[in-house]
């Protein structure tokens, strides 16, 4: 990514944009950044030689320069009715909802969701890890300013959930079962915004973690599909093995790291009463362990094939990369509990 200058230069300024949005004190102050960080991506995503990813950052330009040009309207509004152009607090609930709206557009929460599959769809996965991880942080902190519990946000967080679930049932893009993972996961992630800075921000760093271990494996193996997994024999068992159980983790199996912060989210959001909403998540978030389990069944117990004029070296040793992804998305809620029993 940084054999050139340019690129590095994009980059720095990703970052840089994010922070200056998380840290305004204004919503025109986090208007520029979120434009800094956009208008820093684009070139990231486009590739001369691959028309998908010019077509992905064409998609996803539009619908943020909508997100954007809404939230700046918004924001406009809220000065000459309201005269608060100096603070991130809204009164409104007109305006709240429609701030809001944009800034779910901007992340990709659902229904708000009909981008982001497409354009992940035609990201390398450097850059898909970008969206999946980065891209998030500053719209949820913006969020996080004015959410608080009533109708439509349980309607965002009941459909976020149910159409990450759904979504990617019957997906073999590997890009796009991640893509409606992230959308199942933002659910659950705005949830945890409900309840505390601290959950969120934990919640995110599993999440993100996991998401990193997948994307380092299937990039480092060149998958971007369901079959290859099971038709590349250039892929030694045990590495198989970490890509699976870090699968798993990121659908929130007990056993497993990721399902330590959706443990918390379910005690918290049961002492503050929403019963309802919880139990709705954890039956929905279930499809999506399901059809994780589904894929992960057939690599653990069943025959596969395997090409016999196959030319590539056969790595026997997993890389200490991997090594260390998958022992900490294996071990990571045991020693967890380890570390806060101490």
């Amino acid at each position: 990514m940084f054999n050139n200058p340019t690129k590095f230069l994009f980059s720095f300024t990703l970052i840089t944009g994010t922070l200056i949005a998380i840290s305004a004190n204004s919503w025109f102050g986090a208007w520029i950044g979120l434009e800094i960080n956009l208008l820093s991506f684009i070139p990231l995503m486009t590739n001369s030689k691959n028309l998908l990813s010019t077509e992905a950052s064409l998609k996803y330009f539009l619908t943020q320069a909508l997100a954007s040009a809404t939230l700046l309207m918004m924001v406009v509004l809220s000065a000459l009715l309201i005269s608060l152009p100096d603070s991130l607090l809204i009164s409104s609930p007109f305006l709240i909802t429609i701030i809001s709206s944009t800034l779910m557009l901007k992340m990709g929460a659902a229904p708000f969701h009909f981008w982001f599959p497409g354009v992940m769809e035609g990201l390398n996965w450097l850059n898909g890890m970008m969206l999946l991880t980065w891209q998030k942080i500053a719209p949820l902190m913006l969020l996080s300013y004015n959410l608080t519990m009533n109708t439509f946000t349980a309607f965002i967080i009941l459909a976020s959930v149910l159409i990450g679930s759904l979504g990617g049932f019957n997906q073999t893009s590997l890009r796009k079962i991640l893509a409606y993972s992230s959308i199942n996961h933002l659910g659950w992630m705005i949830s945890a915004l409900l309840l505390g800075e601290n959950l969120w921000i934990f919640y995110f760093s599993v999440y993100s973690f996991l998401t990193l271990a997948l994307v380092y494996m299937f990039n480092n193996f060149k998958l971007f599909h369901l079959n290859q997994i099971f038709s590349l024999n250039y892929i030694s068992p045990i590495n198989k093995f970490a890509l699976f159980i870090t699968l798993l983790s990121l659908g929130g199996l007990p056993p497993f790291l990721g399902f330590l912060p959706k443990w918390l989210v379910i005690q918290n959001m049961v002492q503050s009463g929403s019963l309802m909403i919880i139990t709705l998540m954890v039956m929905m978030t279930l499809i999506t362990l399901f059809y994780y389990v589904r894929t992960s069944f057939g690599a653990f117990m069943l025959t596969y094939s395997e090409t016999l004029w196959n030319t590539q070296v056969s790595q026997k040793n997993i890389s200490p990369s991997t090594l260390i992804f998958s022992i900490g998305s294996t071990l990571g809620l045991f020693i967890c509990s380890v570390i806060f029993n101490i």
